[in-house]
């Protein structure tokens, strides 16, 4: 990732309301937030409706939106990014799964679906959200752990740092989180399949 100490300085003259420095930090975390971007939609292969730079700039708009925001260091950053990407996700998968059952007028998207209709993956993206959502009330730590280590990318020092707490901490929750969606969902749906060619 980024240079560490340029974008946590960055990060730290933004908490202490220099209005530049937001903007100076971008340039150092675009590839950053690409690469968490395309790992995000990857989870959701076949729903994309977005692509990865609208979502990149989907989770900008909503981190630049965030003024009063207190970003500790370059990981808790890109934890929050991780978490605006999702929520970003879980919205449009919403309104794709309310247009399909008939709900409204068709949302409009940064980008069309090329394989038509909704897959498994916008209901599935739709459950871990649910799920998610039931881990948080019994700890509200286990989501930021399943943000960072499943939507982000980060490692699992990535997420300690993130979180402000131990490796080991980081590894007995991810294998506690991952068991309680396992029980919770089931296995995942089977990979969308690639478009046939055309003749």
């Amino acid at each position: 990732m980024g240079d560490s100490g340029a974008i946590t300085d960055l990060l730290l003259a933004h908490s202490r309301g220099d209005g530049e420095a937001f903007s100076r930090l971008v340039p150092l975390v675009y590839d950053d937030l690409r690469r968490i971007a395309r790992r995000s939609l990857r989870r959701v292969s076949g729903a994309r409706t977005i692509d990865t730079t609208g979502l990149v700039h989907e989770a900008y708009l909503k981190l630049v939106d965030q003024t009063r925001a207190e970003y500790r260091d370059r990981s808790h950053f890109f934890a929050v990014a991780a978490r605006a990407m999702r929520q970003i996700l879980v919205d449009e998968a919403r309104r794709r799964s309310a247009g399909k059952r008939g709900g409204g007028v068709a949302a409009v998207t940064l980008e069309e679906d090329r394989h038509g209709g909704v897959s498994a993956d916008a209901d599935f993206l739709l459950s871990l959200e649910e799920a998610l959502q039931s881990l948080g009330r019994l700890d509200p730590r286990l989501p930021r752990v399943v943000e960072c280590r499943f939507f982000a990318g980060l490692s699992e020092e990535e997420t300690a740092d993130a979180l402000g707490i131990s490796t080991r901490t980081v590894q007995r929750d991810w294998m506690r989180a991952k068991a309680w969606l396992r029980e919770e969902m089931g296995p995942p749906p089977p990979p969308s399949p690639p478009p046939r060619a055309h003749a």
